[in-house]
């Protein structure tokens, strides 16, 4: 039998600092010897039960009184304990313990990671696809002991302020006024949800951004539910070759390769776009999906835009469980929320406003379809609204519903212009936002109305937009 694995044994039984820095990250798997295995889960199963070390005398009676172990397995795991009983000399330095025991589970981990991705290849009916076999790689790299209890907030300060002045890493918008409220862009971790009507522009706006991150040389990962790929990339095409639906299917081949040309060689950025059947994917297909582009094309995405949320399937809940919507999607938006943690990137998706709040001019959180436990996921949500005078003015107001970046009250109200035919969005000059309430510009001079408040040149052009 290996001796450190006898040592580490011995020490979860009599070494109670030791026992209680390391027992949560060994795993019984971890031993090769069918005997070490057993007292393993025995010690562990004692330790987790009573939160205290077990005695000799109390292992002994569990292994005899045991009525899942045969005679045999009984003998040899009392034989082990015996030979492991601890002495007054066996006393063993704690860190270097500690550190040979972590170098031990990494070492096993990493084998038992290889023996299960060979058996998933050799294995024609493995119930896991080879798409899973990075991870389980990934998962054995990353084992280790966390010796992070919590954050002191006496002892920590220095950490504190590093942190205050430390600049976050963030994916930028090409609209300023979307920097601005959220002090720079969106950060990694995070989850920022677009509020619309049908028809209003969600979609248009997951196209523009994905196609400015694309500029910007970043590599995108769009996954959509409800339009056919091709159907994306035609309106990224044109967003980002300034043409036109009816000029992409008139344009030539040789002036759409032109075109193109001109475009790959400004940016250095992959985008990949993958459809999946409506409410027929969730979190599971997404990260199999990272492992595959992963494996197959080398594509670590920078942030990825999912079309949208109330369309995903959940991979907690089965679908046509007994369950409420609410439940239902903020299990969703939970689950992507912890896709944009693993995989430390932003995630930007989209939901409906429910019936009331597609006529509602002033949307609320409230008007969050099926579920208000989505916008109380969401690190960031904000409402797009139109009518027929701002698309007149070829302009869309937006409204902050949830801002954890920033103050959601300056700017909580803007309007940013829109090229639908060309699926692009872009600032409007600072006098478009003059006279929208709460729109953090300086209010337009105007008579008093009957109310006591000051008309304003918003209210004046667009009485019926409720703001």
């Amino acid at each position: 039998m290996n001796r450190l694995e006898q040592t580490i044994l011995k020490n979860l039984i009599y070494n109670e600092a030791f026992t209680r820095k390391v027992i949560p990250f060994i795993r019984s798997d971890y031993f090769s010897d069918d005997t070490e295995r057993i007292l393993f889960k025995e010690v562990f199963e004692f330790t987790n039960k009573y939160k205290n070390l077990p005695s000799h005398e109390a292992l002994v009676i569990n292994f005899t009184e045991s009525k899942t172990l045969t005679e045999p397995q009984v003998k040899s795991a009392i034989e082990l304990l015996n030979e492991i009983k601890q002495t007054k000399d066996d006393t063993v330095e704690l860190a270097w313990l500690t550190e040979q025991t972590e170098k031990f589970c990494q070492d096993k981990a990493i084998y038992n990671a290889i023996m299960e991705s060979v058996h998933i290849l050799d294995d024609k009916q493995s119930k896991k696809s080879k798409g899973e076999i990075p991870k389980l790689l990934a998962d054995a790299l990353g084992v280790s002991f966390d010796s992070n209890v919590g954050h002191d907030y006496m002892q920590d300060f220095d950490d504190r302020y590093d942190f205050y002045h430390r600049v976050e890493s963030r994916v930028r918008f090409d609209l300023d006024i979307f920097n601005k409220i959220t002090k720079g862009g969106l950060p990694v971790k995070t989850l920022n949800i677009a509020l619309a009507g049908t028809g209003v522009g969600k979609s248009l706006f997951m196209c523009h951004m994905a196609g400015s991150c694309l500029s910007q040389g970043l590599n995108v990962l769009y996954i959509t539910l409800e339009m056919a790929e091709e159907k994306i990339a035609e309106r990224i095409d044109a967003n980002l070759l300034n043409a036109d639906f009816n000029e992409l299917h008139t344009m030539s081949k040789n002036d759409y390769e032109r075109k193109f040309e001109a475009l790959r060689t400004k940016t250095h950025g992959k985008l990949i776009i993958k459809e999946y059947p409506t409410a027929g994917a969730s979190t599971l297909h997404f990260r199999a999906l990272l492992n595959e582009l992963a494996l197959k094309k080398t594509f670590k995405p920078d942030i990825i835009f999912i079309d949208y949320l109330n369309i995903c399937a959940s991979a907690r809940i089965k679908p046509g469980g007994n369950v409420n919507s609410y439940t239902y999607i903020k299990s969703i938006a939970e689950e992507l929320r912890g896709l944009a943690v693993e995989n430390n990137l932003p995630i930007v998706s989209a939901t409906q406003t429910t019936r009331s709040g597609f006529t509602n001019s002033d949307p609320g959180l409230e008007d969050t379809s099926e579920s208000f436990g989505l916008p109380a996921t969401a690190d960031f949500m904000f409402a797009l609204i139109t009518n027929e005078e701002l698309e007149g003015l070829n302009q869309i107001l937006v409204k902050q519903l949830k801002n954890r970046y920033s103050d959601p009250n300056a700017f909580k109200r803007f309007v940013v212009g829109v090229d639908r035919s060309k699926m692009r969005l872009y600032d409007v000059e600072d006098s478009a936002q003059h006279g929208i309430t709460d729109s953090g510009q300086d209010e337009d001079t105007g008579p008093i109305n009957t109310f006591g408040n000051r008309e304003n040149k918003f209210n004046r052009n667009f009485g019926s937009l409720k703001v």
